[in-house]
């Protein structure tokens, strides 16, 4: 332990000497503290979708496969949008190693099942033709299962089903309850320590919105679309250019999948989402969804005596409110997000904006996994002055301008102060990130963190480092489409995991899991004694 706090404090007087500002009073408090070390105790979750793909190359059109469980019901695998659009959800585990061995078992328990499919790696959709290609997610005829299905109908209608093709991975972080109390006592806070906890949530989720464009430099990994993708949306084309006849780039992007053409949306461009306190946030997003929409309405809710969507308001529930960092509660069943949120408080919460890495066989690696970890703790230990609408606005402005063209020389972005280069700002987050990695990286003689912090630190030197560049260099060289280069990585990954076989007893596991599954969503069913349109009307009326 003497070596460990040596260490520590070693880091911390390294990046006095270096920064030009004092270290931010949490972290100051910490790095002085000899429990520093609960910082490594949080528990990291992945949820990671992936479009399946048929022997023909194409989007697959069957249903969600019974031998893999019920959607509606397993706990980890299911669907999101798209029949085709499994979405894997691992536990949490307080190792990201334990983390990503687990959703590597997923992938091998759904290759095992299904040899004849394969995992499309990409983010950004290939095999499509229009919205028609996309089948939209089933989960039964329970009501809940027919609110999730009436939910995409509804967002094909207002976006398209193929925006909805797109995939990516999502980090859910949750700060180590012992390192709550331990700053909750240090900084001698007059909250309670429920009301303390979610203040210090939603300073966190504030600091990765204004710094959360670095994730889409980093890790961004689709600069390029096939033209297919623009089908049902081809007037958006123009905006582009043509990197062969069947794809369409930014030279300088990283990840397309987080720009206006992806999950940032026109019509939700206005809402102003509160993100400064717990109430705030829970009743700006209950606003937008009591609130009408007059384009939304046009479509219908039923029509004749079918339901196109939950109703005609900006946003039918919460989720369709795609933030690119959400603060999340465990909810009950037909529980609302925001109730439960303001019932329970913030548990946990959800990063976004990490594409699919088109390099990795299930999608993010190790060493990013140790980098958003560290980087979400910076968020929470920095200071975080509540958010303006002149600040979101610039927040909005530099992850698009990221999104287009990160890897552009001498991109500026704004602070709300002024312009400051991407590559200074990167590096000045680097820096206060240094104390953080040696802190989680404790006594293990390999630094992971540190090791993880030192190669994006390359990658920001050096913009060919990135995954985008790479991406578009690779295509260069093998002069392949987007849609031929995506595939042909799926099929290698799918070649490696058809190789192996998942042992007897995890294979049986997750059987038992899928038999389960089918049962409980039986049971839902049978269960069910009022009509649909009573059960929504409840659903909405929940205070």
């Amino acid at each position: 332990m003497t070596d460990y706090i040596r260490t520590t404090r070693a880091a911390n007087a390294h990046f006095m000497t270096i920064s030009q500002n004092s270290l931010p009073r949490r972290l100051a408090l910490l790095l002085d503290h000899p429990d520093a070390e609960l910082m490594a105790g949080g528990l990291k979750g992945i949820e990671k979708e992936s479009l399946r793909i048929s022997a023909d190359g194409f989007i697959a059109q069957t249903p969600h496969p019974a031998v893999l469980g019920a959607a509606l019901t397993h706990p980890y695998i299911t669907t999101d949008y798209s029949e085709a659009l499994l979405e894997f959800i691992t536990p949490p585990f307080t190792s990201s190693q334990d983390t990503l061995a687990y959703l590597e078992s997923i992938h091998q328990f759904v290759y095992d099942q299904k040899p004849d499919e394969m995992l499309l790696a990409a983010s950004m959709p290939c095999g499509i033709s229009g919205d028609d290609s996309v089948p939209i997610a089933e989960y039964g005829t329970s009501n809940i299962g027919r609110m999730k299905h009436v939910y995409r109908r509804g967002l094909g209608y207002r976006y398209g089903r193929t925006m909805q093709a797109i995939a990516g991975v999502h980090f859910n972080y949750s700060v180590p309850k012992p390192l709550w109390r331990l700053l909750h006592e240090l900084e001698k806070s007059l909250l309670n320590l429920d009301q303390f906890i979610s203040d210090a949530y939603f300073g966190l989720i504030r600091n990765l919105h204004r710094q959360g464009w670095l994730m889409l430099y980093l890790f961004g990994s689709s600069p390029a679309i096939c033209k297919s993708f623009f089908k049902s949306r081809p007037q958006l084309m123009a905006g582009f250019d043509e990197f062969d006849g069947h794809t369409l780039y930014h030279p300088y992007a990283t990840s397309l999948r987080m720009s206006d053409i992806g999950y940032k949306s026109e019509n939700q461009a206005a809402l102003k989402i509160d993100y400064n306190s717990l109430s705030g946030y829970v009743e700006s997003l209950g606003q937008a969804i009591a609130t009408p929409f007059p384009d939304y309405e046009k479509i219908g809710v039923k029509v004749d005596g079918e339901y196109r969507q939950l109703n005609g308001n900006i946003l039918q529930i919460e989720n369709e409110f795609y933030s690119t960092v959400r603060p999340k509660q465990i909810a009950h069943s037909g529980e609302k997000p925001t109730l439960a949120l303001k019932h329970r408080g913030v548990r946990y919460i959800e990063l976004r904006s990490l594409d699919l890495d088109l390099f990795c066989p299930i999608g993010i690696q190790l060493s990013t996994a140790h980098f958003v970890e560290a980087f979400i703790l910076t968020c929470l230990c920095q200071d975080s002055p509540a958010t303006t609408d002149s600040m979101r606005r610039t927040n909005n402005a530099n992850q698009l301008a990221v999104a287009h063209r990160g890897r552009e020389p001498g991109l500026m972005l704004e602070t709300g102060t002024g312009a400051i280069s991407l590559k200074d700002w990167a590096g000045e987050i680097f820096t206060e990130m240094q104390p953080i990695c040696a802190l989680l990286d404790q006594d293990n003689a390999e630094k992971p963190y540190t090791a993880a912090l030192q190669q994006q630190i390359q990658a920001v030197e050096d913009p060919g480092l990135t995954p985008s560049a790479q991406i578009l260099r690779q295509m260069s060289e093998k002069n392949q489409p987007f849609a031929t280069f995506a595939l042909k990585k799926s099929a290698q990954y799918k070649r490696c995991f058809r190789r192996q076989k998942l042992d007897s007893e995890q294979t049986q596991t997750f059987l038992a899991m899928a038999e389960l599954s089918h049962a409980r969503q039986q049971d839902i069913e049978n269960s069910d004694k009022i009509t649909f349109d009573l059960f929504l009307q409840r659903y909405f009326a929940q205070k």
